[in-house]
C-alpha cells in the first residue's frame, strides 16, 4: 500500500495511519524542511506534487485563512481547500482533507482529542471520500489553567501549569519541537480515521497490502 499526506508537518497524521497499516510505504509532501518528520519525505509544493500511484491519500492544507487565532494578525491568506479538493476528487483516489473549524469542508467530520481520551481539547474538521461516523463526543472537559486538559496553541511556551512534555503526552505526540506540534494533528485522530476507511472496503482491507 502506498500513502501520500501532502501539507505533512511534522507527520502526526502519518505516524496515526502507520499504526493502523505498519506495512504503508508513507510519504509525506511539505514545501518546508521536515527533519523530524519519521517517514519518507519529499520538500515539494504539495498542490501540484504528482498524485498517480497511491492508495490513499492524506491533505492537511494551510488552517490560517479559516482559524480564528489567525485572524489577529490582519493578513490575507491562501484559501487551498478548493484547489486540493478538486486535485483529489480528480484523482479518483481515496481521500482525507483536514482543517480546522470554520474551515469550509464538506460533510464534515469533527473530531477532539476527549473523543479519544487524550487529556487535550482540539477540534478538527475531516472531510473524505468515503464514509466516516465520529465516536461519541463527551463534553469537553478539564480547566487548562490548572494543566487538567491542554489547547496546544501558540508556540508553546511553558507556565506554572504545563510543561512542554505536558503538551507532547497529551498529543501523542514526543519527536517534534514545539512549533511543529501546534500545527499538527494527533495521531489518535488519523488511527480512528483509517479503521473508518478498513471498515469501508469490502475485500480484505487495503491496509493488509
Amino acid at each position: 500500500m502506498k500513502v501520500l499526506v501532502l501539507f505533512c508537518g511534522g507527520g502526526g497524521a502519518c505516524m496515526g495511519l502507520h499504526q493502523v497499516w505498519p506495512s504503508a510505504e508513507i510519504t509525506g509532501v511539505d514545501l518546508s524542511p521536515q527533519p523530524r518528520y519519521p517517514f519518507c519525505f519529499v520538500q515539494a509544493d504539495a498542490l501540484t506534487f504528482p498524485l498517480e500511484g497511491y492508495d490513499f491519500i492524506w491533505a492537511s492544507p494551510m488552517c490560517q485563512k479559516h482559524s480564528w487565532a489567525a485572524r489577529r494578525w490582519k493578513k490575507e491568506w491562501p484559501d487551498q481547500i478548493p484547489v486540493i479538493r478538486e486535485r483529489l476528487q480528480n484523482s479518483g483516489i481515496p481521500y482525507v482533507i483536514e482543517n480546522v473549524v470554520g474551515a469550509p469542508l464538506l460533510n464534515a467530520m469533527t473530531l477532539c482529542g476527549q473523543m479519544f481520551g487524550l487529556k487535550i481539547i482540539r477540534h478538527r474538521l475531516f472531510e473524505s471520500s468515503f464514509p466516516m461516523r465520529a465516536p461519541f463526543h463527551p463534553r469537553c472537559t478539564g480547566k487548562i489553567g490548572t494543566g487538567e486538559a491542554y489547547t496546544v496553541v501558540g508556540h508553546g511556551g511553558e507556565s506554572k501549569s504545563y510543561k512542554f512534555k505536558d503538551w507532547c503526552d497529551a498529543m501523542g505526540i514526543h519527536w517534534m519541537n514545539k512549533r511543529e506540534l501546534t500545527q499538527a494533528v494527533p495521531p489518535a485522530y488519523s488511527e480512528f480515521i483509517a479503521k473508518q476507511f478498513d471498515k469501508f472496503q469490502p475485500r480484505e482491507g487495503i491496509g493488509s497490502k
